[in-house]
Order: structure tokens, then C-alpha cells, then sequence
């Protein structure tokens, strides 16, 4: 069929430029991972730098124009040698499933998980609620509004650096950050420097917010939900591959799962969708699709881990589906009740292995949480400048970076749902993405929508816009209906040892 332009339209347009899967564009960004998992690239950097070559675009998901087609090849040909290169950081960051779990401690004699030398738990922790305490629909409704309400908080300022984020807040009196950002006020010279995300400002910016915009942070948890409902908590990676084919619209994909998307369009099939030719592989994608996991795994943090695994692997390797699992364990253990943000934080480094890079970050984020004082109203900004000094050298969607400043502001927080969310934006980075889990994890501990601050619920609207067909403008109360109704029961509880046995 022949297209022909619409009458009004202009003679001239701007080039289309489809973001994350240019080869150009994609070696730098290969090049940069093999820098951080240790591989010997620097051969393939002079060729790639003697060729042309540039480095990956800093924030924007493709280079300005397109290669020389010669260029292109050779950024094919030099991403499949970089593929081949020895990882020597194999061997502590596996991926496959049974490889995590064979890292995980034997049990103590008391049920417990035997800790590593740094005293964090390394085997799923058995603190399983009764059966009887399955989670309400109140407190998964209050996960999805959190979600929602730190991913809304932070997408005016995705993509903006750390400075532009703390301008733009100190500006209009939301300093240290209490509330969704405005513009009301504003000074145009900050604005014209620190521009608003730009497909975000008129929808995500306190005054002009009506119900909750379309987002991948909340589309992927809706496609999780379909998931479950079409094929239960046995799904494989293949089932997860065929609903983003059914279901979701390429171009609502973005790094990892634009390229899983793209390998599985060229023939491609899982877990190879993971690795060819994707240097995002250990960023934060993964970890956004793991809520619904941990949410109705309640109590039973390593079958969330185990589940996420399954949707992770679609897209992802290593610290990519650390992330993930991570999350889905912190999630379920919040979801069954009975443990403060802390004791999740735990249950989600017990799944992951101790010696990773992602549960290093982890650590140090709790650590240095631990250490700045809770009192000052500024007290937070000292960690993160720690964090973005240790972590900086990462693309600012790497799973990482954002897995340290996660855990470090929900432990700042204490658990607190303003807070969480709040210090997680802060921090910069992916500030869509951890506000939302920070809201998520937090919202599920506050246990029901009458407990979040309406400041933050009310704009929502109870309406959720989508591109996942069928959904569309959904509310939060349905969703967790239907989320309660998908909920997998956990564990026998553990028997309680302070009571004396029934004679």
C-alpha cells in the first residue's frame, strides 16, 4: 500500500529517529558495560574511536543523525566481539535461577536465615503470616495509588539532573520536596535551563494533574496483571514474550525492552532476547515489572523473587534481574504484614547474591542512610551527593545507582510514605521509577488508601490512563480487586515458640 502525506502537513519534517536500537548508538553503550563488568574492551574502543565513532548519547535515546552505513556495520560487527569477551564477574553475578539459589545460606536451627559475614540475611527469610492473613484489597489498592503517586511525582524532572531537580524545587518553596512539583512562581530563566520533561509537563505538574498519565512504570504492572489473570503464577518467559506482542505497542518500550521487543521481531527467542545486541540488559527495566509479583506473593518473598525472575529474564541479565528480584521480595515481604520497610529491605537482599554489584549498592545505600541523621530538613541531600559520587560514572537508568538511592531513601524514610517517595525523587536518577517502587513499598506498609496523605491520592482521581488495551482509564479500587483475586497463598506461618505446647 503507497502512503501518501496528508494535506496539511508540512512539506519538510525532522527525520525519524527510532531511540534505542541504532547499532551506532548501542556500542557505546556496550562499551561503557563492559567497563563495568570488567571485560578487556579497549581494543574494540580504538577501533570503534579510530572508525568515527562517538560515545552513547549522555540522556537521549539515539545520536542526533544517523551513521554512515559503513559506520552502522561496524557497530554491528564490534557489539557481537564485545558479546564474546570473558566476563570476569561471572561467576558472582549468575543468571540463571538455579545459580542465584545455590548462593542462598542453609536455614539456621531456629528457622532464620543464616546471615553472610556483613550480617544481611542470604537465604529467604521464613516470617510467613498465617494463612488466614491474606492481604486486603485496602492495602493493594494502597500500593497501586503509591506507585502511581511517586511515579507522577517524578516525571517532571525525569531525564533533569541532580541540580536542576533541587532549583527547581528550592524555587517554588518545595525544598526539601513535600509535595508535586509547580511552576507556579517559577522563574522562566530556570525553567529555559532546567527544562520540565517535556512530554510530562502538562500532565504530572501540581495544578494541571487529572487522574493519573500514562506511564511505562504503571503500564507494565498492568501488563503483569494480565499476565497472571491469562495464565496464572506458572507463566514462562515465552508467555511474558507473547503478551508484549498481543498486547503492547512498540513504541511504548524503552531500552531493554526495545531491544527484547526488536529480537523477538528478528526470530530471536528468550532468554538470547536478553543479551543480543542489548547493552541495557542491567538497567532498571525489569525492576518496574515486579510489583505485581511481590504483591501477591505475600509472606513468601523467594516465590516473588522466583516469579520475577521468570518476567525479568525476557530483557534482562544479572544486576538487571537482581533488581527485580529484589524488589519483588521487599514487596512481598511488606505485603504479608507483620515487618517495617527495614525488614523488607532484608527479605529483598536475601534473594539476590550477596556478592553483586546490585546488593553491594544496596548495602552501602542502607548504610549511608543509616548514618545521616533523620532531624535536619536538608539531611537527605548529604547521602545522595554520596551516592552520586560513588555511583555517578552509571547511565542514569542503570539498575545500580537507582537500587542504592531506592534503598537508602526508603530507609531514610523510616517507612514513612511521604518521605519514601520524596527522598527517593530527590536523589535524581530515574525519578519516575523509584518513586514509584518507593510508593509502592511504602503504600503497602501504610496498609490502606485512608492512610496516604490526600495530597498525593486526590489528584489521582482514581483513573489511570493506559495505552494496554482494555484498561484505559481504569481505577485504582478495580485494580486491586483483581489484584487481590490473583493472590498466591504463602507459607504455613512459623510455629510460635513462646507459647508453651497444649498439654
Amino acid at each position: 500500500m503507497t502512503a501518501t502525506a496528508a494535506p496539511d502537513r508540512p512539506a519538510t519534517t525532522a527525520p525519524l529517529r527510532v531511540t534505542w536500537v541504532q547499532p551506532e548508538d548501542l556500542i557505546g553503550h556496550e562499551l561503557r558495560q563492559a567497563a563495568e563488568d570488567g571485560r578487556d574492551a579497549d581494543g574494540i574502543a580504538r577501533r570503534w574511536r579510530a572508525a568515527g565513532g562517538t560515545t552513547a548519547p549522555g540522556r537521549a535515546g539515539a545520536s542526533p543523525g544517523p551513521a554512515d552505513p559503513a559506520l552502522r556495520v561496524l557497530a554491528g560487527t564490534l557489539l557481537d566481539e564485545l558479546a564474546l569477551l570473558p566476563c570476569p564477574l561471572e561467576a558472582a553475578e549468575p543468571t540463571e535461577l538455579t545459580a542465584i539459589q545455590a548462593g542462598w545460606a542453609p536455614r539456621s536451627g531456629d528457622g532464620g536465615p543464616r546471615p553472610d559475614g556483613d550480617g544481611v540475611p542470604t537465604a529467604p527469610p521464613e516470617t510467613a503470616r498465617p494463612e488466614t492473613a491474606r492481604p486486603e484489597t485496602a492495602r493493594l489498592e494502597a500500593a497501586w495509588l503509591g506507585r502511581a503517586a511517586g511515579c507522577l511525582l517524578g516525571k517532571p524532572v525525569e531525564k533533569l539532573p541532580l541540580a536542576g531537580i533541587r532549583a527547581l524545587a528550592r524555587s517554588t518553596g518545595n525544598w526539601p520536596l513535600a509535595g508535586y512539583f509547580t511552576e507556579t512562581g517559577l522563574d522562566p530563566a530556570l525553567t529555559a535551563r532546567y527544562p520540565w520533561n517535556r512530554r510530562s509537563r502538562t500532565t504530572s505538574l501540581a495544578g494541571n494533574i487529572d487522574g493519573m498519565p500514562e506511564d511505562d512504570d504503571l503500564d507494565y504492572p498492568l501488563l503483569g496483571l494480565l499476565l497472571l489473570e491469562r495464565h496464572g503464577p506458572g507463566f514462562t518467559t515465552a508467555d511474558v514474550a507473547r503478551l508484549w506482542l498481543d498486547e503492547l505497542p512498540a513504541g511504548l518500550t524503552f531500552t531493554a525492552e526495545r531491544v527484547a521487543y526488536r529480537n523477538l521481531l528478528d526470530g530471536i527467542e528468550p532468554p538470547h532476547t536478553a543479551r543480543h545486541r542489548n547493552p541495557f540488559r542491567e538497567w532498571i527495566g525489569a525492576q518496574i515489572r515486579a510489583d505485581i509479583h511481590g504483591w501477591t506473593h505475600p509472606g513468601d518473598p523467594a516465590a516473588a523473587a522466583a516469579q520475577t525472575w521468570r518476567d525479568a529474564t525476557l530483557s534482562h541479565t544479572a544486576n538487571g534481574v537482581y533488581a527485580a528480584m529484589f524488589t519483588a521480595a521487599a514487596l512481598a515481604a511488606a505485603a504479608g504484614g507483620g515487618t517495617d520497610v527495614h525488614g523488607a529491605l532484608r527479605a529483598g537482599l536475601s534473594v539476590i547474591p550477596a556478592r553483586s554489584r546490585l546488593a553491594r549498592a544496596v548495602r552501602a545505600g542502607i548504610a549511608l542512610a543509616r548514618d545521616e541523621p533523620t532531624g535536619t530538613p536538608d539531611g537527605f541531600a548529604a547521602v545522595v551527593d554520596r551516592l552520586h559520587t560513588a555511583y555517578g560514572h552509571h547511565h542514569w537508568v542503570h539498575a545500580v545507582p537507582n537500587a542504592a538511592l531506592l534503598a537508602a531513601a526508603l530507609t531514610h524514610a523510616d517507612g514513612d510514605f511521604t518521605g519514601s517517595i520524596c527522598r527517593a525523587v530527590s536523589g535524581g536518577w530515574d525519578t519516575d521509577s523509584n518513586g514509584a517502587t518507593a510508593g509502592s513499598l511504602a503504600g503497602l506498609l501504610a496498609g490502606s488508601p485512608a492512610a496516604l496523605p490526600a495530597r498525593w491520592t486526590a489528584p489521582l482521581r482514581n483513573r489511570l490512563a493506559t495505552g494496554v488495551r482494555g484498561l484505559d482509564g481504569i481505577g485504582f479500587d478495580a485494580l486491586a480487586e483483581r489484584t487481590a483475586a490473583l493472590v498466591v497463598p504463602g507459607p504455613p506461618a512459623a510455629p510460635d515458640r513462646t507459647k508453651a505446647p497444649a498439654p
